[in-house]
């Protein structure tokens, strides 16, 4: 491991295995259209599983608690979504680009309000009176998660539900022998935007710089006299909003979601997080690209054993890097 460790260090560390593994990838596939085709895919299924798990990441490191319920802003915001856009149908159905971008970013505006609402809703009655207890942490928030699936279920019933999207994003572009579909480009490109814009918040403001320190050192924060209660408040809401966003992009990624979408996520999003290091935005975005090229690429390879390639992939990487491959806490 120390060998492997040496030899990525050299040519730029854990930030290139998404590279190792596309190389290897391509030539187990033999065919460069599907390579390129699978690859796309995998970018833009991490991006989206990115918008999910980097607002747990940051609250598992700054804040130490273990949401299991994070997944349920995931379900609200691709439900919330799925209505809004549903409600301004004739909006996606007009031959004006302009209307549909319209009912697209009311969409996702919705999503994202209701996880800042509904995130300080969580962190206020829920998650306050619990902390630094892990064993209540883990049945209170899976409780809310079993909770919020039967809201869900009252709200909108049990059957699949259709998420409309603009006609603009759906198709393909056709590039020679490569397809590549216009919503995950897209979807890439909203996933790149928010952690461009969380790294300047990160590393180019004040409460940036309060949220690095606090994952590295919370009591010192706090005997400096900044008021941590708040940060841990603001950071919670991000956290949803960001995972609210990510299952409104999910859900015109899937067109079809049930009230399961948030249990079927929370491994994804964890397993992610714990790959990636706790704390860590860049270790989250490396972890998730990791994730959704794995699983393309299994799924192509050998479908057999896509349901357990990203379980296979973070016990192999824990073995090698236990704390996680870009860790801000340990």
């Amino acid at each position: 491991m120390d060998k492997i460790s040496n030899t990525l260090g050299r040519f730029g560390g854990v930030n290139l295995l998404p590279v190792f593994l596309a190389a290897i990838a391509f030539v187990l596939i033999g065919a460069p259209s599907s390579w390129v085709t699978l690859t796309v895919a995998g970018l833009s299924m991490g991006m989206m599983v990115f918008l999910m798990a980097s607002g747990l990441s940051l609250v598992f490191g700054l804040m130490d608690v273990m949401n299991f319920g994070h997944s349920a802003f995931v379900s609200f915001g691709a439900f919330v979504a799925a209505s809004v856009l549903a409600a301004l149908s004739s909006w996606l159905d007009s031959d004006s680009i302009l209307l549909a971008s319209a009912a697209l970013g009311l969409a996702m505006v919705a999503a994202i309000a209701f996880g800042l609402a509904a995130g300080l809703f969580f962190e206020t009655v829920i998650i306050r009176p619990v902390y630094r207890d892990h064993l209540r942490q883990i049945l209170i928030t899976m409780g809310a998660l079993i909770v919020s699936e039967q809201i869900i279920l009252a709200i909108w019933g049990g059957v699949p539900v259709t998420v409309l999207r603009p006609a603009f994003l759906d198709g393909a572009w056709i590039i020679g022998d490569v397809s590549i579909e216009i919503y995950r480009v897209f979807a890439f490109c909203i996933g790149a935007a928010v952690f461009a814009g969380l790294l300047v918040l990160l590393n180019r403001t004040r409460v940036g710089l309060l949220i690095r320190a606090g994952v590295e050192n919370r009591e010192m924060v706090e005997s400096l006299g900044f008021k941590i209660n708040r940060l841990f408040i603001g950071v919670f809401m991000l956290g949803s909003a960001l995972a609210a966003l990510g299952g409104a992009m999910w859900a015109g990624y899937e067109t079809l979601i049930t009230p399961a979408l948030g249990g079927e996520m929370m491994i994804v999003v964890f397993i992610v997080v714990i790959i990636g290091g706790l704390g860590s935005i860049e270790g989250t975005l490396l972890g998730a690209i990791i994730v959704g090229l794995t699983a393309n690429y299994i799924g192509y390879l050998a479908p057999k054993l896509a349901l357990a390639s990203n379980m296979i992939l973070m016990m192999a990487i824990l073995m090698w890097r236990p704390s996680g491959l870009r860790p801000a806490v340990k």
